[in-house]
């Protein structure tokens, strides 16, 4: 490439970070780090009324709990800062200066009343070409009234001054060339008086450019303003430092049509932001993917390949990994299904290769939740109940529920088992099985398993019907990992108390 690769992700902080959003950053970070380039983070806070509190410092917590690390923004500063849209009024006043000397924007005083009722007087009303001449703006009105009201202190705004009848060329790396017609669009507002801030179309403009900013990668929904953009970049007269555009498909509902929304996580029960999102206005709590147990190297992998592909069969891949295969040329045109169960698929893989102590690390806090002071196992042990248990779960959370037979004593037992594996001569068979256990010296795995296997095959026994009214008695249920590797972990004198209490309280 030519220029030096510079990506931004440009946020509004006007609540939490969707996943939609998470995905347009990973790619940026992606492109980026691929081509030895820099990550911008902006924060585009020109909509003052919308503007939520938090929602900045959650943007940058959430990028960071994912690992898309940033080589200049708010927090870390740069040589093209401000990076904060809100302290960059100066910058703006002087660009919007720019296009109303040069005769590129105008200035309007319609006030919202006035453009409503032109809207129920002219059918599909559009600020432009053809209606323009009939507003109160600066193009219709003599210059010493229009000055008579901006020293008056009415409110205006800056609108861009649009030619009709234009092929406007969009080249998009993902959608090649798109090409509209400028009579479809209108005079976009640029600035308004009220509040002395830019709309997103101009300062977005403005500060691409001025940060050097070599591709805009972002979402679907913003290909229809590109045009405007392009037309804007003329305006100023920056056509060769303009940016490559690319337009991401949309994230899709897992069924139906359209666009991926909060509801869908609702009524489906996934989240759909990154972390936790405490809104402050109404005090909902909306779930996010960390504190839903997901791992961020899972949540980065599972969103990479929404939209993309490695150009094989290959799926898991490390934030390198993806770093090293991610092309634009294998970005897909259409909308990804937002395939939720697949996130758990991804989490369940990365969660087999963490480390038995560190995930027994981060399963303490569940067992407290369950009563259980982790203090009275030691570190070995938990890891070791840990790894023979992580095999059967998607999140650590999960880990409780098939491993709570170490923990605690059996109260309760499965009806189907009991129903299928207690048969009248259980209670004998278990009474003497007790026998057994008691005269075994060595109660490890291997030494346990080959003495009472023994022990029913010379009985003659039914090998089935034995073992498994065996861990119906010690686990609650016939289910778990192998039998004698329960029974080494709880110990002897515990085994032989689960058996004896099942022997006294299963009742077919």
């Amino acid at each position: 490439m030519n220029r030096e690769v510079r990506v931004r992700f440009a946020p509004s902080p006007t609540g939490p970070l969707h996943i939609g959003g998470v995905r347009t950053a990973l790619y940026n970070y992606l492109f980026a780090r691929q081509h030895g380039g820099k990550m911008i983070l902006r924060i585009e806070d020109t909509d003052s009324q919308r503007f939520v509190p938090g929602a900045e410092d959650y943007i940058n917590e959430s990028l960071a709990w994912l690992g898309i690390e940033i080589d200049e923004g708010v927090r870390q500063g740069g040589e093209y800062g401000p990076y904060k849209q809100s302290e960059r009024r100066d910058i703006y006043r002087q660009h919007v200066k720019t296009l109303l000397d040069n005769g590129k924007a105008y200035i309007a005083f319609d006030t919202p009343e006035e453009l409503e009722a032109k809207r129920a007087e002219v059918a599909n009303f559009q600020y432009d070409a053809s209606t323009r001449m009939s507003m109160r703006n600066s193009l219709s009105m003599p210059a010493d009234e229009v000055q008579r009201l901006i020293d008056a202190g009415e409110k205006y705004v800056v609108r861009f001054l649009i030619e009709p009848g234009r092929d406007v060329v969009v080249n998009d790396l993902i959608r090649g060339k798109v090409t509209i017609n400028s009579n479809v669009l209108d005079d976009k507002v640029l600035y308004k008086s009220a509040d002395d801030l830019p709309t997103y179309h101009l300062a977005n403009i403005v500060d691409d450019h001025m940060m050097k900013v070599s591709h805009v990668i972002r979402g679907e929904e913003w290909l229809p303003s590109a045009p405007l953009h392009v037309l804007l970049y003329e305006a100023f007269g920056w056509t060769e430092t303009m940016p490559e555009f690319v337009h991401l498909p949309l994230l899709l509902k897992p069924d139906g049509k359209g666009k991926l929304s909060k509801r869908d996580g609702d009524r489906l029960g996934f989240p759909v932001f990154p972390l936790e999102w405490h809104d402050p206005k109404s005090g909902e709590i909306s779930s996010g993917y960390r504190e839903a147990g997901y791992l961020p190297q899972a949540v980065v992998n599972f969103l990479a390949l929404l939209g993309w592909n490695p150009g094989d069969d290959t799926e898991i891949m490390s934030m390198t990994d993806l770093i090293e295969k991610f092309s634009l040329d294998h970005c897909s045109k259409s909308g990804a299904k937002f395939d939720f169960e697949k996130g758990k698929w991804f989490n369940h893989k990365y969660l087999q290769e963490v480390d038995n102590t560190q995930l027994a690390e981060m399963f303490k806090p569940i067992l407290a939740e369950n009563g259980i002071n982790p203090a009275d196992f030691s570190d070995e042990q938990i890891a070791r109940i840990v790894e023979m248990v992580k095999g059967r779960v998607n999140f650590v959370k999960d880990l409780w529920e098939q491993s709570r037979f170490f923990f605690v004593q059996p109260t309760e037992y499965d009806e189907k088992s009991v129903k299928k594996r207690w048969k009248e001569d259980t209670p004998a068979l278990m009474s003497e099985l007790i026998e057994v256990l008691k005269n075994i010296e060595d109660f490890s795995s291997a030494s346990t398993e080959a003495i009472v296997l023994g022990w029913i095959t010379d009985k003659g026994y039914h090998m089935g019907n034995v073992m498994n009214a065996f861990r119906l008695t010690v686990v609650g249920e016939c289910k778990g990992p192998h039998m004698f590797d329960i029974t080494e972990m709880i110990g002897k004198e515990e085994t032989i108390t689960r058996v004896q209490l099942g022997i006294e309280r299963i009742i077919k």
